[in-house]
Order: structure tokens, then sequence, then C-alpha cells
């Protein structure tokens, strides 16, 4: 009778299974970052061919250019202003789709209404670009209702595009919200719903004293990782304004884009991106805390 073979059934085997990707992915990761970092350090790498160590005065001469702090700016903006749309809108269709209605209704509008998170950026900025035309169907529609005199701009005028921009990003984000506080609403007892309306609690009585408190956690948690995703987000707002006009919608993600690979200055776009890096890694230890203190 030919022996089985076997593999060892020692605790640290699943591991070794493990490792390879683990090396694999370990290295995609630190190896680019390090590169980055090393980059920062150095004065107009790639382009020269022998770059000059310079140390921390990338960093220096960037806390002093005004650019970047308006690009930081801008990013704040864009950041909360985004945040919070995805939070009302995501926060109020989960309520709407939570309703007691038909299972087959329903199951519509929660598929229609993630619509927006399954499209691509690039399906997203072509057509809001093609709503938001001066010329386009927003235009039209506002005409028609005499709302305007004369078409407007809305992602070419400065005073507009940032308005636009969250506008479209609040529309593209919310779903993972809405999906998020649905699944939460599944969890709240229906007894604290029942308790209330004996008590007379109306719908937003309701809201602000039983949903809200019961998804607490939910709401802090889902709202912090938003904030990593949205303050880092690049291919929506390069591919619907390019940070334009001028630079009115220009964020660090898109001015490190520029920087790399329309002015060439590699060293720069390092520095930038290491801050980003840095702002990103602050947010994600808040985030894993407050990830622990739920468990």
């Amino acid at each position: 009778m030919t022996p089985s073979f076997r593999l060892p059934t020692a605790a640290g085997t699943p591991y070794l299974f493990l490792l390879p990707g683990l090396v694999i992915l370990g290295a995609l990761l630190s190896v680019p970052l390090y590169k980055v970092v090393e980059y920062s350090l150095y004065d107009n790498v790639i382009v020269e061919r022998n770059p000059t160590f310079v140390g921390l005065d990338n960093y220096r001469d960037i806390l002093g250019d005004p650019g970047y702090w308006s690009a930081g700016f801008n990013t704040i903006v864009f950041t909360v202003g985004s945040v919070i749309g995805h939070m009302i809108v995501g926060i109020g269709l989960a309520l709407l789709v939570n309703a007691d209605i038909h299972p087959r209704a329903r199951t519509f509008f929660r598929s229609m209404l993630v619509l927006p998170w399954i499209f691509t950026a690039v399906v997203v900025a072509l057509n809001w670009q093609l709503l938001l035309n001066p010329f386009g169907l927003l235009n039209y529609v506002l005409d028609w209702l005499g709302l305007i005199t004369e078409p407007l701009d809305w992602l070419g005028n400065p005073d507009l595009a940032m308005w636009s921009l969250l506008v479209i990003s609040t529309w593209r984000g919310y779903p993972f919200i809405m999906v998020s506080f649905l699944s939460g609403l599944q969890t709240v007892p229906k007894e604290l719903y029942e308790a209330a309306e004996i008590d007379g609690a109306g719908f937003w009585h309701k809201f602000w004293h039983v949903t809200l408190p019961q998804l607490k956690p939910v709401i802090f948690g889902v709202a912090l990782l938003d904030l990593i995703w949205t303050f880092q987000l690049f291919p929506l707002v390069w591919l619907t304004t390019g940070g334009g006009p001028g630079r009115a919608t220009e964020v660090l993600s898109t001015l490190t884009f520029r920087l790399a690979f329309v002015d060439f200055e590699f060293a720069r776009a390092a520095t930038v991106a290491v801050s980003i890096l840095i702002i990103s890694a602050a947010f994600t230890v808040l985030y894993l805390r407050n990830e622990a203190r739920r468990l």
C-alpha cells in the first residue's frame, strides 16, 4: 500500500502558504514608498543623471510655496464638503430604501441608487461634463424654467467650479455611505422604534433619539474612511476639471500629478506626495483606533 503524503500540521503552516503573497505585496508597497521618500530628499531626480542630495530643502520650499497652501485649502474644502454631502445624501437615501414597501420595489430602488458607485471615474467625468456644459442639459432646463438668462459655464467659472465638483463628488460617493448605513439600520432593534411610537415620537424624534445613537459607531467609522479616500481622490478631479479653471479646483493629488508629469519636477512632486501620505496616515490611525474600540 502506497503511503499518503501529508503536509505538516504545525500552527505556523497556514502562514507558510501566505508568505509568498505577503512578500510580493510587501515589496509592491514598500519599494515605491521608499523611493518616493528618497526622491523627496534629492534635487530634480529622474531628470538629472546625478541628482544632488538636499535633505529637507524640498519640504521647506513646498511649505513656502503659496500654490501648495492654495491646493491644501482646496483639498480641505473638497474633502469636507464631499464627506458632508455623502453623509447627508447617503443617510437620507438609506432611510428611504429601508422603508417598509413592496420587496420588488425596494430591490429596484436599491439597485438603481447604487449605480453611481459602479461607474468608473472616466464615465462619471464625461457624463457630468456633458450635463454641465454651457450648452448642456442643465443650462437648457434652467433656461426653460426662466432661472437663468444666459448659459453658465459650471466647470469653467472659478466661482462655480468647486461647487460643481462637490455636486459631482457627492453623486459619485453617496452609494458607499448609503449601503453602509443600510446595513447598520438592519441591526437596530425594532422594539426601540415601537417603544418610541408608544411614547408618541414622530419620524424626526425616532431618527434623533433612536437611529442616530444606535448608528453612532458606524457614522464615525464610515466618515473617517470616506475622509481618507476623498482626501487622496485624484481621477475624478483631474478628469472633470484638471484642477482648473486656473487653480480654482487644484487639490494636493492633482498638484502632485502636475508637478511630476507636466512640469517634470519629480522631487517636488514626491515631496507633496509624502505630505499627503503623512496626513492620510494620521487619519488611518484614527480609523484603526475607532475600529479597535468597536471590537
